[in-house]
């Protein structure tokens, strides 16, 4: 099993990374499973399926360790099994989808995780929520962030607005300003992150700065997230690629 993280320069993300990859092996015994990053953090997703062929073996499932399917889902993942196949011996591998919403509704898995993390910050009563995000200029994948916010504002009874720390607006900062202005007194921010980074920084800056009562820190190596690669793994297959 192939993990693909998009990558940081900052380093707790590597290692956010790594814990969510030791989670996964520790739950699925006997299994190798391999952490590998799109950019900033070697190895590159080619060269961990390259090993594997190398090393005898013939099939592969890789998992983008993704919460959106955009740019990186649909073009670098690809290009990175293509050139595997095309530099390496031959090897089976099957894409995952994302561990994102795979079609409308959000995994339960998902959901759990998230509000597993926004448990953790202990914010008592909260009567609005912001999920916060990275950001993209995708259409498609702002509307599964959105369709993720509308599930987990209906699982705790409040309204849930999406911000994000780019790309996209709005920022988190003037998501919770909003929803205070709309009457809200003690907003929550749920992370939309797998894993920490300037990101998820500015956005807890951005939020407390508003007025934000608690901010969920991202969901790394959350128990209902290995449950969810798993779940990708077994349940959810994609295309395969035979190189």
């Amino acid at each position: 099993m192939v993990l693909v993280a998009h990558g940081s320069r900052d380093p707790r993300a590597a290692d956010a990374t790594r814990a969510l990859a030791r989670a996964v092996s520790a739950a699925r015994p006997g299994t190798q499973v391999l952490a590998s990053w799109l950019d900033h953090t070697e190895p590159g997703p080619t060269q961990v399926l390259r090993d594997l062929a190398e090393a005898g073996h013939r099939r592969a499932v890789l998992v983008p360790l993704l919460l959106t399917a955009a740019y990186h889902n649909r073009v670098d993942i690809p290009a990175a099994v293509a050139e595997a196949a095309r530099s390496g011996p031959p090897l089976a591998v099957r894409v995952t989808d994302v561990l994102g919403p795979a079609g409308d509704t959000p995994d339960a898995a998902l959901l759990a995780g998230l509000s597993r993390r926004l448990g953790e910050t202990g914010p008592g009563h909260f009567d609005a929520l912001v999920l916060a995000a990275a950001g993209t200029r995708d259409a498609r994948a702002r509307r599964s962030v959105g369709r993720v916010a509308d599930a987990l504002g209906s699982q705790f009874g409040v309204p849930c607005r999406v911000a994000y720390a780019s790309a996209a607006p709005p920022l988190a900062g003037v998501a919770v300003s909003r929803l205070r202005a709309s009457g809200a007194r003690r907003v929550a921010v749920s992370a939309y992150f797998l894993a920490p980074g300037l990101f998820h920084d500015a956005v807890a800056d951005a939020a407390r700065g508003a007025g934000a009562v608690a901010v969920a820190a991202p969901l790394t190596d959350a128990p209902e997230l290995v449950q969810l690669v798993l779940r990708r793994v077994d349940d959810r297959p994609g295309p395969a690629s035979t190189g």
